[in-house]
């Protein structure tokens, strides 16, 4: 019974990020997409607003980081290394 709840635990945690990067970056990019009209005034007859550019820009970095990110770990991975979440930025390092 307990190999049970291992497999949950670790299920419970692909389930929250395949969530969040799988559904979680798309809507972001929308979000980005939706702002930068915004921020255009091509929604309604609104006039442009600076703050939505600027938000629509910020979600798309956020977005252009979980790519890079992803494409890291993937590459790491590949040449027998691991991502290494010690310091403030993260580092290829050693298994």
């Amino acid at each position: 019974m307990h190999n049970v709840g291992f497999a949950l635990q670790e299920v419970w945690k692909v389930l929250v990020v395949s969530l969040v990067v799988g559904a979680g970056l798309p809507t972001l990019f929308a979000l980005g997409v939706r702002s930068l009209a915004y921020g255009a005034g091509a929604v309604g007859d609104r006039p442009a607003r600076p703050a939505g550019t600027v938000i629509g820009w910020l979600c798309f970095a956020v977005v252009l980081l979980g790519v890079a990110l992803g494409i890291t770990y993937i590459v790491a991975s590949g040449l027998g290394k691991t991502l290494s979440f010690e310091h403030i930025f993260p580092t290829i390092a050693d298994k």
